[in-house]
């Protein structure tokens, strides 16, 4: 008898957790920037980029949206699983980019060897399912091994470990 309730409480207290952390997830992909802290001037660590429009946090096969606009801004087409993403050194802060636009490691942008300048792309760590929504300005990273460059904002957004310096990640397209 009292090793069934002794059961029964374990199993109640497991289900609970479990709950708990399915609401905590899905409350925390639905992320977003609200009309009124951009407004406002309020700083948050959703995604900015240098024109002041925020972009939801999305998990897999959900449509972007623009949240200043409430506009659909496309669809996710996974371009490539595990590849190797790293970050910029500070030292290129404030140099001109491939683009022509001059760089900031506090701005959600990102370099590819093959992207258009202006395109779109969630980067979905894979260790910890953490994502960030980036725009290519800029061309690299140089190093064989690796496919995209990250600004150190957004790679210290999604990394596990902040202490890394490259990480495994997802690469998705924005589609329009």
């Amino acid at each position: 008898m009292k090793k069934s309730i002794t059961l029964l409480l374990l199993l109640s207290v497991v289900f609970v957790n479990a709950q708990s952390r399915v609401r905590q997830k899905t409350t925390s992909a639905k992320t977003v920037l609200s009309k009124s802290s951009v407004s406002k001037g309020n700083s948050s660590k959703d995604s900015l980029n240098k024109d002041n429009k925020a972009f939801a946090f999305v998990t897999k096969n959900e449509i972007v949206k623009d949240t200043i606009q409430d506009e659909v801004v496309g669809k996710l087409k996974v371009y490539k699983r595990s590849v190797h993403a790293s970050y910029y050194a500070d030292k290129f802060n404030g140099q001109r980019t491939t683009s022509g636009v001059r760089f900031s490691n506090n701005d959600y942008t990102a370099a590819h060897k093959k992207f258009p300048f202006g395109t779109k792309l969630k980067i979905t760590n894979e260790a910890n399912g953490k994502s960030v929504i980036v725009e290519v300005i800029d061309r690299g990273p140089f190093v064989r091994s690796r496919e995209i460059d990250l600004t150190k904002r957004a790679f210290m957004e999604i990394a596990k470990n902040r202490g890394s310096g490259s990480m495994i990640v997802t690469i998705e397209e924005i589609v329009k």
